[in-house]
């Protein structure tokens, strides 16, 4: 598993089309190869932290080089972000625990 931490802050003044944009982004991942999850969370102070998952590396570059997500990414550069930090991971370790009621 290939995990993506993705932390952004979007300018407020392009917040609904930013929105639009990822919800299309969102719809076109969880089309690709490989993907396993996303999940965003926005802190108090305005900046989001979201979770991409991916089974392989390759995978996700697939993803990171497709063409919609492309022009995606130079938009929010250009557009909609005031700043943002991409990390990508591989687990060292990982746990599961899931209560059975």
């Amino acid at each position: 598993m290939v995990l993506t931490v993705f932390r952004s802050r979007v300018r407020p003044e392009e917040a609904e089309a930013f929105h639009a944009l990822a919800d299309e982004m969102m719809a076109l991942a969880q089309s690709m190869p490989g993907f396993r999850s996303y999940e965003v969370f926005v802190s108090e102070s305005g900046e989001r932290a979201s979770l991409i998952e991916f089974d392989t590396a390759e995978e996700l570059r697939a993803w990171r080089e497709h063409p919609r997500h492309v022009a995606a990414q130079r938009e929010g550069r250009d557009r909609f972000y005031e700043n943002y930090r991409l990390q990508v991971c591989q687990p060292i370790r990982q746990s599961d625990f899931q209560r059975q009621d």
